[in-house]
């Protein structure tokens, strides 16, 4: 019978993981600190007013330090939920005598409007309560207390959780993009699951979700069924291809584009002119070889990509099949092709986007439905 009871309290628990020891005091000592620079600092700046610091500080604290990755913890949604909820509280304050109905209301509206802006922190249904509750001291700052405390107060929060979960190694503000050196999907993505997959999942959920292990997979399920859906025994070049290419301009000086080469640590770029046609390709060590003769008479006017750049560019069209394209990569060691349509560069395809469709295509034979 207790063993029954035993298992059935366990059903209201969530699937959440618990943390080692060292990572849960990380998150209690962020949360002192945190808590206690952000208090001071309103304290200083606030003085002998006595709502120096608002008690829903703390709840916003256990979301910027124990989950910093929840939607629920970012930047815009503690500073904008908060502001939100301090106008609707002071509004209420104001205008309904009834305190029970005045706050309930209060916090009703703060969450169909954080909803509306996507800006939903729980912490903030507290702060519009304690614009109601929070006594005369309160009432009497009007929508003062908007700026002070409850913004002042969440500001300071907001910048100690930043430094702290940076200073840990922690991503935060969450960034959703994750290839860095472009905004297309990454090579792994594009023969996949692509983010717009997981959104249209997303898309069909009825419910809010701040995302648990049980979520998670049941969303990259139906996503990999939709990517099952849209593979195809024969990929063409615009399927894989990068749209958002790194280019040089072919008037660009040499020494500009030697930055860019530095800035996305690759070792050759397509050259465009200003009608975006594809005129050629620079190569880093190009660039090396132009250092190496600068003092001799010819490279005195050697000074803008076009002049050093190679014109001779082996490319392809958006519907050839990929297939056509391994000899370069294999035989000639290429690093990328560029894809041309009516002269212009409309993408490219690097070695990595091929390795990624060999090995969809590998575990496709070897795992196979």
């Amino acid at each position: 019978m207790f063993h029954t009871q035993f298992e059935w309290l366990n059903t209201l628990k969530p699937n959440f993981k618990v943390l080692p020891l060292k990572d849960r005091l990380v998150c209690g000592i962020g949360a002192l600190i945190g808590l206690t620079i952000s208090s001071l600092i309103s304290w200083y700046v606030l003085g002998d007013f006595n709502a120096w610091y608002i008690a829903p500080m703390g709840a916003s604290s256990v979301l910027l330090f124990a989950v910093p990755a929840s939607p629920l913890a970012q930047p815009w949604n503690m500073v904008v939920g908060n502001t939100i909820a301090g106008i609707i509280g002071v509004t209420c304050a104001m205008y309904i005598p009834n305190l029970t109905e005045a706050f309930s209301v209060a916090v009703a509206l703060a969450i169909f409007l954080m909803m509306t802006t996507d800006s939903l922190h729980p912490p903030s249904g507290a702060v519009a309560i304690t614009a109601v509750l929070g006594g005369e001291s309160v009432h009497q700052l009007g929508y003062y207390f908007i700026f002070y405390p409850v913004l002042l107060n969440s500001v300071l929060l907001l910048v100690v959780a930043i430094i702290f979960n940076r200073l840990l190694g922690k991503q935060y503000p969450q960034v959703t993009q994750l290839n860095t050196r472009s905004k297309d999907p990454t090579p792994t993505q594009k023969v996949t699951i692509q983010p717009q997959d997981i959104q249209e999942v997303l898309e069909h959920q009825t419910e809010l979700l701040d995302i648990s292990e049980y979520d998670l997979q049941k969303i990259i399920l139906e996503a990999q069924e939709k990517a099952n859906a849209r593979a195809v025994s024969q990929y063409l070049c615009q399927d894989i291809m990068t749209k958002d290419v790194i280019c040089l301009q072919e008037q660009e000086d040499i020494q500009t584009a030697l930055e860019k080469f530095k800035h996305v640590n690759l070792m050759s770029l397509p050259v465009i002119n200003v009608e975006y046609q594809l005129v050629g390709t620079l190569a880093l060590y190009e660039v090396v070889e132009w250092f190496k003769r600068a003092a001799e008479p010819r490279a005195s006017w050697e000074h803008l990509v076009k002049q050093i750049m190679d014109r001779k560019v082996v490319t392809v069209q958006p519907t050839q099949p990929i297939q056509d394209l391994v000899p370069y990569f294999v035989e000639r060691s290429f690093n990328y092709i560029p894809v041309v349509e009516n002269q212009k560069l409309v993408g490219i395809i690097s070695r990595a986007d091929m390795i990624a469709v060999m090995q969809q295509q590998l575990n496709r034979v070897t795992h196979p439905n």
